[in-house]
């Protein structure tokens, strides 16, 4: 079994203002800069065969490239925050895309959640009970300005993710190309 995501994987130059972000807050457990995201749709464990069917379903997927902007920063878990993100500003594109490619994915057979789709990159993941959660909230409100440039989506990876004694490893099996947009 292979435990399997479809994401957006982030140009060098925003990783980087991603990782000045973390920089910037109190985070215990940072998310490492090679592994930031925006997942389009978390498959789960997946049998070969059923990876190679989804593999089939996303060479046919059809969808523009886009402008896409990171912006604003926030906690995932409520009371108990679990996640730390960057947000992601609106873009009916990469909404479009996320059914696509939740839609091909469901059609090659993998059972799917009915999640609501909420884009953001993963900063860092928090143990609740040991978080100074004062401390956390005052630079999130402080960093609450961050963006990033815009920058253009061309494609999007089909990952693979594995538990490693430094965390999560995550590699690329194979990458979709978005259609060009006419200028």
């Amino acid at each position: 079994m292979i435990r399997a995501f479809a994401a957006i994987a982030l140009p060098e130059d925003i990783r980087a203002r991603l990782e000045m972000l973390q920089h910037m807050l109190p985070l215990p457990r940072r998310i490492a800069p090679e592994n930031f995201h925006i997942t389009l749709v978390f498959l789960g464990d997946l049998a070969e065969d059923q990876l190679a069917d989804v593999d089939a379903a996303f060479r046919g997927l059809r969808a523009p490239a886009f402008e896409l902007r990171l912006t604003g920063v926030g906690l995932f878990g409520g009371n108990k925050p679990r996640n730390v993100w960057a947000g992601v500003a609106p873009q009916p594109r990469l909404d479009h895309l996320q059914r696509k490619v939740f839609n091909a994915a469901s059609g090659a057979g993998v059972e799917l959640g009915a999640r609501r789709f909420t884009p953001h990159v993963t900063l860092a993941r928090l143990n609740p009970v040991r978080v100074d959660l004062v401390r956390l909230e005052g630079a999130i409100v402080a960093e609450s300005g961050f963006e990033t440039d815009p920058f253009t989506v061309r494609e999007f990876t089909l990952f693979s993710s594995r538990r490693s004694g430094n965390g999560m490893v995550y590699e690329p099996l194979e990458s979709y190309p978005l259609e060009p947009v006419a200028d």
